[in-house]
């Protein structure tokens, strides 16, 4: 089966090298494109959140008891409470799909249930209490209290829905933890264990901290634009300006860096611990280093690091594999595209924003002023919902990593459902405010 699976991969690859038109401007701007969005990826969320998060993932399948995890994440634990506690993750977390997906694969791989893992999976990146908020001051107070309710909501739903979908497989997978030996003693107590992790937590959140990106920029012949950054690489900046009467302009500029003179970010609270983002993430590494040092043996830290190392070799490649094929795919078709097919209500223009949705990737935040700008383009407040219920908790690389986790049906299943409520509860709230 495997060899199969290769074969299809190498075939796929041939094809496309062997049929690709790089005579087609277009196509040749779109593989530019997939490049841009690359090296965007590598600069500013690989080491910031990516890496972080496998030492975390790597950390929870070599230091975490098998049975505690079994006991309150596990498929015979107490729903209630397993079912809130990883479906609130995301107020902690607040990262992108993509940073959730090591910790998603460490906690199922050392026996979560099914259906906890899932609603991890979807709340990790759905449930950011920044972007929730930024979602009803930029797009509207019902928009934004429709995400907060639909993101909780669905956590649980899809969840739920996983751990019935797959009763049957999560019963043998149980009945195989059982019957494992049981892991040695944890040498430290609760507690050491509980501030090392949360630690490494507090790493991940500084170092991948939330950033609003609306900025002043101030080019060489002193003209200066309110805007916010869509993206950026070592060459270019792509913004949306702001218009007079302060909303997002529709239309993406890009700037060269070479004539920009100024960049400053716009003055606040998120802003200012943006800055110093590094010195808080510092404090917190060199407090994991500490605790390593004193309270864990050499071979201890050298099945950490191979733990780490493994879950990097599976996710690592999938990512960049999945964010390459987005940014081609984003150059074919570019944002005026989807925002003629997601015009009015219907199910129809809300199943394709949560398709798109689902396949895209936005970094944590950047889906609001996507969703703004669409929605100056005529997207209905229905399917902004839907892409917005859609985008964040899913996208190509997530996709690609859980199809590695937990194989081809359970992934196709955590998409459709993603999808389907998202297509229903757009639509019903598209009725609802029209």
């Amino acid at each position: 089966m495997k060899d199969w699976k290769k074969f299809a991969v190498l075939a796929a690859v041939f094809l496309v090298a062997y049929f690709l038109p790089l005579g087609n401007e277009k196509v040749r701007a779109s593989i530019l494109e997939a490049f841009r969005l690359l090296q965007w990826y590598a600069l500013h969320h690989t080491l910031a959140c990516v890496v972080p998060a496998m030492f975390i993932a790597g950390a929870i399948s070599t230091f975490l008891s098998q049975a505690a995890v079994m006991r309150y994440l596990g498929p015979n634990a107490n729903r209630p409470l397993a079912y809130t506690v990883a479906s609130v993750a995301g107020v902690i977390l607040a990262v992108c799909s993509c940073s959730v997906l090591p910790m998603f694969a460490g906690i199922y791989t050392i026996g979560a249930g099914l259906g906890p893992a899932s609603a991890f999976l979807y709340s990790g990146p759905a449930i950011n209490v920044m972007a929730i908020f930024l979602s009803a001051r930029v797009l509207g107070l019902d928009l934004g209290v429709a995400r907060a309710v639909g993101a909780v909501v669905f956590a649980f739903v899809i969840g739920l829905a996983m751990a019935v979908l797959f009763r049957r497989s999560e019963k043998k997978r149980a009945e195989t933890a059982i019957q494992m030996p049981e892991a040695e003693p944890s040498p430290r107590p609760l507690w050491k264990t509980a501030l090392f992790f949360l630690a490494m937590i507090l790493f991940l959140v500084f170092s991948d901290w939330y950033n609003t990106n609306d900025v002043a920029i101030t080019m060489d012949d002193g003209t200066v634009l309110q805007a916010n950054v869509r993206y950026s690489t070592r060459d270019a900046v792509d913004i949306q300006a702001y218009e007079a009467d302060g909303r997002l302009g529709p239309e993406i500029r890009r700037l060269d860096r070479a004539n920009i003179a100024d960049i400053a970010p716009e003055a606040g609270f998120v802003t200012t611990v943006h800055r110093h983002k590094w010195y808080l993430a510092g404090a917190m590494g060199l407090a994991v280093l500490a605790m390593v040092w004193r309270w864990f043996r050499r071979e201890e830290v050298n099945q950490w690091m191979q733990a780490t190392w493994d879950f990097g070799l599976m996710i690592v490649p999938l990512l960049f594999v999945g964010v390459f094929v987005t940014g081609f795919v984003g150059g074919l078709i570019p944002e005026k595209a989807v925002a003629g097919l997601v015009g009015g209500n219907g199910i129809l223009s809300n199943f394709v924003a949560s398709f798109v949705g689902m396949i895209w990737y936005f970094a944590t935040l950047t889906e609001i002023p996507i969703v703004e700008m669409l929605t100056r383009l005529g997207m209905g407040k229905g399917p902004a919902l839907a892409l917005l219920l859609a985008g964040p908790a899913l996208s190509l690389p997530s996709i690609l990593v859980i199809y590695k986790v937990v194989g081809a049906k359970k992934t196709l299943a955590f998409c459709l459902l993603a999808v389907v409520m998202s297509t229903l509860v757009g639509w019903l709230f598209g009725m609802l405010v029209s």
